[in-house]
């Protein structure tokens, strides 16, 4: 039986002929992440290894972005640890303020994720890396500090969901709304500790912050990882942002699955995850009640890259958001923050009565910059909506993409962006 394109690349870091589905490997890493709130964790657990140092101080990257700025003592206590292991170990990829950003967009605009890459990630959106064709996954902060150590991590092999994506995307509708829409139909464990796979034509659609999108939320259907094929686009991506030579590997035609879906883009439509769970998914036909809300944001690492903050703009400029709605846009990473500015998308967001942020992960987890009182209603770019989320228990967060979020803005309800 052949191998998929996750199964290829694992056995190739494995030093393995082949792996299959559920075989316990261990494979070299090219690249182990931490931010500021799982980092210290690691770097405590390093203290009781035997050995010293890291494995390699180029192929760690430590991107305090949660609380950062710093809000209060006790990220400030973190962020000095990371500060303080990273300057004693030499760490290459180190992103101090100012030039750091929310970690799953910067890495790859740094050109630290290539294709054929194995990395780990204390944090469980590593799976964002599988746009350019890499195995990428969340772990604990124990296994970041293993990976940290010795450049190596155990892994069982997942088996594979293929989605065949056909068709063009209809208007309005972007990475957001096809993971969302594929999250609604398998279930939050739909694809639990398997990679869902992307393939088909329907893939030249996707510009690559559609793909980052879509691979960055496989672990809300509870993938292990989402992998997309390597074509002329993901090349073009990879040779303007990196120096590192990449490996692009392919699934065997004979690859086996556990389960097949076929996603025609040119029929789905905007959809929203309701409270709270990603996979409490409804489009617009189907929701019967208008929907007051007190919030928009728009960021985070699933939708705060240039195209997310363009679409937007698009939809804000020259308008103003309804009186007594708070919009808060954040640029993913200063790069991004200065050719939004350069391109006038920050003059727009600010002459329509948003404001606009430091790259930080912040009010997606709840840590600051917008958080929910009682009562309070957000539709929010990020990618997970549980109990509490984004503040007090009582709150609720609606996720949806740039173009609903903007939309909503405007009109103080959650809307569909088609009807403004």
């Amino acid at each position: 039986m052949g191998m998929t394109m996750t199964q290829k690349i694992l056995a190739a870091h494995a030093g393995l002929p082949e792996v299959h589905a559920g075989q316990l490997i261990e494979a070299d890493l090219d690249l182990v992440l931490g931010n500021d709130i799982t980092s210290p964790v690691a770097i405590k657990e390093m203290h009781k290894f035997t050995k010293d140092g890291v494995f390699d101080k180029d192929k760690i990257a430590l991107v305090p972005d949660h609380f950062v700025p710093n809000k209060d003592i006790k990220s400030a206590e973190n962020c000095k640890c990371v500060r303080e292991f990273a300057c004693k170990n030499n760490i290459t990829n180190y992103f101090e303020v100012g030039e750091m950003g929310i970690e799953h967009a910067l890495l790859p605009e740094k050109g630290l994720t290539v294709a054929g890459d194995v990395i780990i990630g204390a944090d469980s959106h590593t799976c964002t890396y599988g746009a350019l064709g890499a195995f990428s996954t969340g772990v604990g902060s124990t296994d970041m500090a293993a990976g940290m150590a010795t450049g190596k991590a155990w892994f069982k092999v997942p088996s594979a969901i293929k989605f065949e994506l056909v068709g063009k995307k209809a208007p309005n509708i972007s990475g957001k709304d096809i993971i969302l829409h594929i999250i609604g139909m398998i279930g939050v464990d739909g694809a639990l500790y398997q990679s869902m796979e992307f393939v088909g034509e329907g893939i030249k659609d996707l510009t690559m912050d559609d793909r980052f999108t879509i691979a960055n939320m496989a672990i809300e259907a509870g993938g292990k990882n989402g992998i997309f094929p390597v074509d002329e686009l993901a090349e073009l991506y990879m040779k303007e942002h990196s120096t590192r030579p990449y490996v692009i590997y392919e699934a065997d035609k004979d690859a086996e699955y556990t389960a097949e879906y076929t996603i025609d883009l040119s029929t789905l439509k905007p959809t929203v995850a309701f409270p709270h769970l990603p996979g409490n998914t409804r489009t617009f036909d189907q929701i019967k009640e208008p929907i007051k809300i007190d919030q928009v944001v728009i960021g985070s690492c699933t939708n705060g890259r240039l195209d997310d903050l363009r679409i937007a703009a698009s939809f804000l400029q020259g308008k103003h958001v309804a009186k007594g709605i708070r919009v808060i846009v954040i640029p993913a990473t200063q790069a991004i923050y200065l050719q939004a500015m350069e391109e006038g998308l920050i003059r727009t967001f600010l002459t329509a009565g948003a404001v606009v942020s430091t790259p930080t992960c912040g009010p997606c987890l709840g840590g600051y910059m917008g958080i929910l009182a009682q009562g309070e209603r957000c539709v929010s770019t990020t990618n997970r909506n549980f109990v509490g989320r984004m503040g007090h228990v009582d709150s609720e967060i609606y996720l949806a993409s740039p173009a609903v979020a903007a939309a909503s803005a405007l009109t103080g309800y959650l809307t569909d962006p088609a009807t403004v």
